[in-house]
């Protein structure tokens, strides 16, 4: 008789979970791990605030490593899904009608954010006498002059087709991607060959981000401890208000906006948010969007959103779809219009909105670029000087993660509106995975093998394809 085996006549006492073993088993998942990290880093910022704002490079390094893969993995998953497809006008289609709903959801977040600071008034009472003030302490970048719409436009052709994959913006890649994706497709056997090559060379790619992705607690935690080391929890004190309405705005924007678009879609959101925890948990880590780029790709794919739709639409949200960053570009504003004491028109409050439609545009989805487009509004509109914005660049830092997060989550529910708008969206898969009937496999996209993987027998539907 074994050892587990009950004497006769005796009842076998049921199995007791092992207990250490589950433990094991969460502590295996990178969300757990990338909340940890977090936590650890506030407590190490609270506790030694110099020796966490020493940890900044952990996370600049996790965010390089990651910001190295993304311009190849765009120009591979582009060129292959374009290459793929049966109709060329289609490209065009889902360009132009991401490009329609970025506009709509930004000018839905500009006079959102708009409408609350007028509400809250957070600024008022402050009475900052502006002669007091100096753009000594800003960052280069806010006090440079900023290019112009048609600049930015230009800047998205690169000067060669290579130096785009070397650069550091997103969509001179896509430009590249997009136009190589038709030459190949037109090129017949030739391209063809070619083309099966950059598949292969995508599964190389999403493998290595796999292990690099290994790393995101490592990021999250010297991100974190840096924030909380160098800024310190007690500048939120004296411009909570701020802080707190923008941080509620941010969320009311994500449940109510967002999950009324999802709800068109006949999805729910919360599922989505979810099944996307991890790269939440690496966001609000690392206050950047650009290290869960190729992780939202392959999630969205295996979400059943085609490839060309993915490939285009998530990419160019980075630059067009910036959800959070206009929140913060009306709240932060007026904030400091009423902090200085400038008493704004409607009219000229409604200018402003309008410059920001294209101040919002091309800021990447990098740690700062938000405060950098701010600079950009200030400039363009002369009723606020440049040098108030000294008085929220100590607490910026506390509310990029909101701007971070709502701009991943939106650009995550922008994707799957568009393959459905395209009619590119597998309905029954996405609903099955957000059910989680379906889980992410990592060995399918090599992006994460810290989820489990898929029950043997599980469906697993054909994605289509465009045309």
């Amino acid at each position: 008789m074994s050892r587990n085996a009950a004497a006769p006549g005796t009842v076998a006492a049921p199995d007791r979970p092992d207990r250490p073993g589950r433990i094991r088993l969460l502590l295996s998942r990178l969300y757990v791990q990338c909340l940890l990290a977090v936590l650890a880093g506030v407590v190490v910022g609270s506790l030694w605030p110099s020796f966490g704002a020493e940890l900044k490079p952990l996370g600049d390094g996790f965010v390089a490593l990651v910001r190295m893969m993304i311009a190849p993995i765009i120009f591979c998953t582009v060129v292959h899904g374009i290459a793929a497809m049966s109709d060329r006008r289609a490209v065009g289609r889902v360009s132009l009608k991401a490009l329609v709903y970025f506009e709509i959801l930004t000018t839905i977040a500009l006079v959102i954010g708009l409408v609350v600071v007028n509400v809250v008034r957070p600024g008022s009472g402050l009475h900052v006498d502006v002669s007091t003030l100096s753009t000594d302490s800003l960052p280069a970048e806010a006090t440079q002059a900023h290019e112009s719409f048609t600049d930015f436009v230009l800047s998205t052709i690169p000067d060669t087709l290579v130096s785009a994959l070397t650069g550091e913006e997103i969509l001179p890649v896509l430009l590249v991607a997009v136009l190589f994706g038709f030459g190949l497709q037109a090129s017949g056997a030739a391209g063809a060959g070619i083309a099966a090559g950059v598949e292969k060379l995508s599964t190389v790619l999403f493998r290595l981000i796999r292990w690099i992705m290994r790393l995101a607690p490592v990021g999250a935690f010297g991100s974190m401890a840096f924030t909380i080391g160098n800024y310190g929890l007690g500048t939120l004190r004296h411009l909570a208000l701020l802080v707190g309405s923008f941080w509620l705005t941010a969320l009311f924007f994500v449940l109510v906006v967002l999950g009324a678009v999802m709800r068109l879609g006949g999805l729910r959101l919360l599922p989505f948010l979810r099944y996307i925890k991890e790269e939440l948990l690496i966001v609000l880590g690392t206050s950047s969007t650009e290290p869960v780029l190729p992780r939202m790709m392959a999630k969205l794919e295996h979400a059943g959103a085609s490839k060309p739709v993915v490939g285009i639409t998530l990419p160019a949200g980075y630059s067009f779809n910036l959800d959070g960053t206009a929140i913060y570009l009306t709240m932060g504003s007026v904030f400091l219009a009423q902090a200085v004491g400038v008493d704004l028109s409607l009219t000229q409050q409604l200018t402003m909105l309008a410059v920001m439609l294209l101040t919002s545009k091309g800021a990447a989805g990098v740690t700062g670029s938000g405060f950098v487009a701010l600079a950009a509004t200030l400039s363009a509109v002369p009723h606020v000087p440049v040098a108030a914005l000294a008085l929220i660049f100590g607490i910026d830092r506390f509310m990029s993660e909101a701007r971070a997060l709502t701009s991943l989550v939106g650009n995550g529910v922008a994707t799957l509106a568009v393959a459905r708008w395209e009619g590119q969206l597998d309905e029954a898969r996405v609903r099955a995975v957000l059910r989680g009937d379906l889980p992410f496999n990592p060995d399918d996209t090599a992006t994460d093998d810290l989820v489990p993987e898929e029950p043997a027998g599980s469906p697993r539907e054909p994605v289509p394809a465009i045309g």
